[in-house]
């Protein structure tokens, strides 16, 4: 394992068997990459690794929350994550795994960040009440009814 990310797992040196690993994606993980939208959270994560000669299986679950912003009121607001997700490779594969290695905490952040909606938003009335006052004093009302049942 690497000094830089301890979550970096060496598949020639793990003995063929079963391996699991815990790890968490914390505050100090999220804010040290770049453009990503998810701005702090807690993730813990198992991943279990079936490692044999020829290949490995490796499943992972994520559970916690992670905070995004709000694409309405702009503020920061929390989303439940719990997922689980499965990869089988082979070894041999080495377009896939230079150096037969596995960034651990990398896969987990990807299964977390898949599982963000595409759109997302308070519940209703939990967004910022001054940025909900702007929001409906721009609003556009149409005079044509059938516009505004669309």
């Amino acid at each position: 394992m690497s000094e830089k990310n301890h979550y970096i797992i060496d598949l020639k040196r793990l003995p063929v068997g079963t391996h699991t690993f815990d790890i968490t994606l914390d505050d100090a993980f999220f804010k040290s990459l770049e453009k990503s939208e998810i701005l702090s959270g807690t993730v813990d994560c198992q991943a279990t690794l079936n490692l044999r000669e020829e290949d490995y299986r490796l499943n992972i679950a994520v559970r916690g929350t992670v905070f995004v912003v709000c694409d309405r009121c702009l503020d920061p607001m929390p989303l439940e994550i719990n997922a689980n997700d499965e990869m089988v490779d082979s070894l041999n594969d080495a377009a896939e795994l230079p150096n037969d290695e596995l960034d651990l905490s990398w896969l987990a952040y990807e299964i977390v960040s898949i599982n963000i909606p595409i759109v997302h938003s308070h519940q209703a009335g939990e967004c910022n009440k001054q940025m909900e006052l702007l929001l409906h004093d721009h609003l556009c009302e149409s005079s044509d009814p059938e516009i505004d049942n669309l």
